[in-house]
């Protein structure tokens, strides 16, 4: 980490001359000119930096298209879409027009672009339109996705390669690259008569989009000091010099000089030494060496082994110069142990996309959660007409879906995005007659990717490996005892009291139906391998071998109240055999619970309702950000070891002190874009969650009026008792002092994958988009025994 020592490599006397070349700042792109045809279209300016000015089919979509847009059977409204010349959002037509905001959609916030009747939507009503001619764009979040049909297969190619080059294109930007192509949006919406000139009036338009509110005297003082031609417009070199002093970061310069001395370049020993501090491991001259290269702009500084300002503050922005740890970003873990000795993203009534009591079910919701990493998914499952068992929310008013195209679905988009082992987790409510179609579109569909048999011994001492599971679909649930009746489809009374899923739920069934529940049959009971659902009897294990392939279910009370009477005994069942955990029946609104109080107890499948947002499914995200986003997290060995003698409740002592001060943001969005003078007053909140005794939450002083790039240079300490199990959250909120605070953004991650010194925390919406170019500034420090 740094320290108070300013250690200086000089190089020799004949070095100046170079360094003097270099140390002049790179120049931003300038904003358009006549030449380059800016004067009629100057925001073509942000898409020439990325490229794709020429590609005829970013072309295609800048001209627009009219698409029809398909909701229902009946409804197919044509609207017109055109790519905006930013590069980075698409503006469409409205029947009723609304706010601006409200007539677009990012780039960013796409998740998927599918071609053909490949979303449910078209599925089920785009049946007119030929599939060549369809399209489905996806979102990020909560957002419905958006179902198209084009007039010519062509048009809706276009548009499929498109929407792809771009969102390619925008992930392979550097933050740099995004800094300056999102300045560049906002002054092209800011020059009103689109002459590429801008006077007062229009920088301080510019100032107010970008989250400043800027004095004045101050701002004129700077628009004069950089009219250089004296006629009250800015433009061209003007224009650049006036950005590069708006997009100042004078605490990077501040540590730049630190380490460069009066010839304001690093030379590779320098950037060495920098990297020492920040506490980097395995930091050698020939990695600052590669950094150089890696991210200087100036060629000749780069030929002499050197980096200027723009250099450093581009290493800083990248992955690497990031708070997350970017080795931490592939599966890096041991994912040869078994299955228990990992926390497991899991989701609770997956097949919803809103309330679990009137909400809308959909196969959508399972594409979604996969695509967040979901590995075990829930299909609430009951007597449909026709034969078909379907998949909603029982006795609500949510609507159904198909068990089948539920299976289609997990066969379509299950290993996506991971390979590891998906969990189906079956709540039954089927008669045998039924249950025995389901585990027939088990099979069909799902061919080799289901697990039928046990790979090695059919009472395996421990579970299989996600690595031996790769690729493989697992099902959970009742499974008929090897001792059964003649007809082999009433379950034994010990059987019959399982895993106590739902428990309210099942408490509305009328007798019938609990009797139905209580019947499995043989066919679908063959397909439960590896995750019997098992209640819960006790904590302690019988004498003989332990039972790995039992599963149980707990609801969020029953697994509080284990955690608090029996906090060590529970760490010692959930290093043997996996534990579900799942939200109250009585959230109506499919509101979510803390997770982080299971996994403090090694409960493997911690599950969340994926379709609500909040700090729940933030600190969620954040536990499996790591390890590739696979949705496989190997536990702190303390969870793992069946004689383990850690109790949540009862952690020891403080181990670790964690400091961050919270320097500066940058770029923080408008919370409300409607409004020009609406200027957000930020403060930043760190929250450690973790154990009981480690939970704890601090925050700065707010800033007022600047969102563009305020600065606090404030200090937030926490003393850590089981730092192994920590998620550190950064918060971003609005200041408010009549009401609560907005959120503006965060970011969560685990203490362990934690960098040390000079970071940057890139930031994220309440859906997990990315809020580039929004930044935090913080140094870190970490101290252990």
């Amino acid at each position: 980490m740094l320290c108070g020592r300013w250690r200086r490599c000089r190089r020799p006397p004949e070095e100046p001359p170079v360094a003097a070349q270099v140390a002049a700042p790179v120049a931003l792109p300038s904003p358009p000119t006549p030449s380059d045809g800016g004067t009629k279209r100057p925001g073509l300016r942000a898409l020439k930096k990325m490229g794709l000015t020429e590609d005829e089919d970013v072309r295609a979509m800048l001209l627009g298209s009219r698409l029809r847009k398909i909701r229902s059977r009946t409804w197919h409204k044509e609207r017109l879409y055109r790519l905006q010349e930013d590069g980075l959002s698409v503006w469409f037509q409205r029947r009723i027009p609304r706010a601006p905001s409200q007539h677009i959609f990012f780039v960013q916030h796409i998740e998927a672009v599918r071609e053909g009747h490949q979303s449910e939507g078209l599925r089920r009503f785009g049946g007119a339109f030929a599939p060549a001619r369809c399209l489905t764009i996806a979102f990020k979040g909560r957002r419905k996705n958006l179902d198209l049909a084009a007039p010519t297969a062509e048009e809706a190619q276009r548009w499929v390669r498109g929407l792809t080059k771009l969102r390619a294109r925008l992930d392979a930007m550097s933050q740099r690259e995004r800094l300056d192509h999102w300045i560049h949006s906002y002054l092209h919406r800011a020059d009103s008569n689109q002459d590429s000139k801008m006077s007062f009036k229009e920088i301080k338009s510019l100032l107010r989009m970008v989250n400043v509110d800027m004095n004045d005297m101050y701002a004129y003082l700077l628009f004069k000091e950089c009219d250089h031609s004296n006629n009250d417009r800015l433009e061209g070199a003007e224009i650049e010099e006036f950005l590069r002093r708006l997009l100042k970061r004078p605490e990077l310069e501040e540590i730049f000089h630190q380490y460069s001395g009066e010839d304001h370049v690093l030379s590779a020993p320098e950037l060495l030494e920098f990297l020492e501090d920040q506490g980097e491991e395995g930091a050698t001259l020939a990695h600052a060496q590669q950094l150089i290269q890696t991210y200087e702009l100036n060629e000749t500084a780069k030929q002499h082994e050197l980096m200027t300002l723009d250099g450093f503050m581009m290493y800083l922005l990248s992955p690497e110069g990031a708070a997350l740890d970017t080795t931490h970003t592939c599966v890096f873990q041991d994912m040869n142990q078994p299955l228990a000795h990992y926390f497991i993203s899991s989701s609770h009534n997956t097949y919803l996309t809103d309330s679990q009591i009137g909400g809308p079910s959909s196969t959508e919701a399972y594409i979604r959660a996969f695509a967040q990493g979901c590995r075990c998914v829930e299909l609430d499952c009951w007597e449909g007409p026709g034969g078909e068992p379907i998949i909603y929310h029982g006795h609500t008013l949510t609507s159904k879906i198909l068990f089948r195209d539920v299976v289609q679905a997990v066969r379509d988009h299950a290993f996506t995005l991971s390979p590891y082992p998906v969990i189906l987790s079956l709540e039954n409510h089927c008669g045998l007659e039924q249950q025995t179609a389901m585990a027939r579109h088990l099979r069909t569909i799902l061919g080799d990717m289901l697990v039928t048999q046990a790979l090695d011994s059919p009472n395996p001492e421990e579970l299989p490996s996600p690595e031996q599971l790769k690729g493989r679909v697992l099902v959970k649930g009742k499974k008929l005892p090897a001792a059964r009746s003649e007809d082999g489809r009433a379950l034994s009374d010990r059987e019959e009291e399982e895993d106590d899923d739902e428990e309210e739920e099942e408490e509305a069934e009328t007798a019938a139906q609990r009797r139905l529940a209580k019947q499995i049959s043989p066919e679908l009971s063959a397909l439960v391998v590896y995750c019997h659902a098992t209640r819960l009897r006790t904590l302690h294990p019988a004498p003989d071998a332990p039972q790995p392939c039992q599963v149980s279910s707990l609801s969020e009370r029953k697994a509080k109240k284990l955690i608090r009477e029996a906090g060590n005994s529970f760490v010692r069942h959930n290093a043997r055999q996996l534990t579900r955990v799942y939200p109250l029946g009585l959230r109506m609104n499919s509101a979510n619970y803390s997770p982080q109080e299971m996994w403090n107890s090694g409960c493997q499948l911690v599950a969340l309702n994926f379709q609500t947002p909040g700090y729940e499914m933030d600190l969620n995200a954040g536990r499996f950000l790591v390890n590739g986003q696979c949705g496989y997290v190997l536990k702190p060995a303390c969870l793992r070891q069946p004689d383990s003698t850690f109790d949540p409740e009862d952690p020891g002592p403080p181990r670790t002190t964690l400091s961050i001060q919270v320097l500066t943001a940058q770029q923080l969005p408008k919370l409300n874009a409607e409004k020009p003078h609406s200027i957000v007053d930020p403060l930043v909140r760190v929250e450690i969650h973790g154990v009981p005794a480690d939970c704890a939450r601090q925050e700065t002083d707010y800033v007022l009026n600047n969102g563009f790039n305020p600065h606090w240079g404030q200090t937030l300490q926490f003393q850590l008792r089981a730092p192994e199990l920590a998620l550190v959250r950064f918060v971003v909120e609005d200041y408010d002092a009549t009401s609560p605070n907005d959120f503006v953004g965060q970011f969560t991650l685990p203490l362990s994958s934690l960098k040390q010194g000079y970071r940057h925390i890139h930031l994220l919406s309440k859906d997990g988009a990315s809020l580039s170019p929004a930044t935090l500034f913080i140094q870190i420090r970490i101290q252990r025994p």
